[in-house]
């Protein structure tokens, strides 16, 4: 047995590597829960993204500036994707835009392998070894960043939903898509904009894990069973599910760690996403269609 110091510690290092799994879940949940349909470039943008973000640090900028540059670029270029690439390729079928975005995946992961080569690239900032005493533990400066910046981006992200028209908008097609469009909601629009915010988010989560992590082709590919673990345990297009649901994969990730070693460290998350299947398919939020 170990310590209760010791499980807390991994208790709370935990909460700050699950909020960053939470930040790229809601993206996924967020274009799930207005599109109906499961993004396949998911980690390919986030992979994208994170390249962005290397090559802007290389350029003089630190990550966590950088963000407020390639988070409204990448919103754009999610807009745009939407907007005239998968939306007029898959003419409205669920199941055309699935292999629109597995398509817009291999793209995207075959280009910067071809760009950049397959070299694992990491990044040196002044508080990358920096840590956050606590009296009981150190906890990680950069992983800290990560958990505030999640926490503030969710907010944004809820004030965006519920207090604007926009969000009334992106709920509203949500809820019902033909009868948003009776009422003047500029459907196609909404789909855009919804896609332009996960890849807004998962700009964010890259400018974020950059400072304690690498980069190469297909580093999003790691983080993608993450977050459909979270997605389905906190339940399809739920987005508080996904930010609790993202906090508790990585309680669970950093227990399995600390009790079965490091190796075996996603074992427990494998465990949760089959036991989420069979008891409750829903998730923790979801609803029954």
């Amino acid at each position: 047995m170990f310590a209760p110091e010791i499980v807390i510690a991994a208790v709370i290092n935990g909460l700050l590597t699950g909020a960053v799994y939470a930040l790229v879940s809601v993206a996924l949940t967020l274009v799930y829960g207005v599109l109906h349909i499961i993004n396949f470039a998911h980690g390919a943008i986030l992979t994208a993204a994170m390249f962005a973000a290397f090559f802007a640090e290389q350029a003089g900028v630190d990550p966590l500036i950088a963000v407020f540059g390639l988070a409204p670029l990448f919103f754009v270029l999610g807009y745009g994707a939407q907007r005239y690439i998968i939306g007029p390729a898959s003419h409205g079928e669920d199941s055309n835009t699935l292999l629109v975005t597995l398509g817009l995946s291999i793209l995207i992961e075959n280009a910067l392998l071809a760009a950049f080569g397959s070299d694992t690239r990491t990044i040196d900032v002044p508080y990358g070894f920096s840590t956050v005493d606590l009296g009981f533990v150190f906890l990680p400066a950069p992983r800290v960043i990560a958990f505030a910046v999640t926490c503030v981006t969710a907010t944004l992200l809820w004030a965006l939903l519920k207090k604007t028209d926009t969000g009334k908008a992106i709920r509203a097609v949500a809820k019902e898509k033909l009868g948003a469009a009776l009422v003047g909601i500029d459907v196609a629009h909404v789909y855009a904009v919804t896609f332009g915010l996960g890849a807004a988010c998962l700009a964010i989560a890259a400018c974020v894990l950059l400072p304690s992590y690498y980069v190469q082709p297909r580093v999003g590919d790691a983080y993608v069973f993450v977050a459909f673990t979270v997605v389905v345990l906190g339940g399809m297009g739920s987005a508080p599910g996904a930010m609790i649901g993202g906090l508790f994969i990585g309680v669970v990730e950093s227990l399995s760690g600390l009790y079965f070693g490091e190796s075996l460290g996603q074992l427990g998350i494998f465990v949760i996403f089959i036991l989420a299947l069979l008891v409750r398919p829903t998730g923790l939020f979801g609803a029954r269609a």
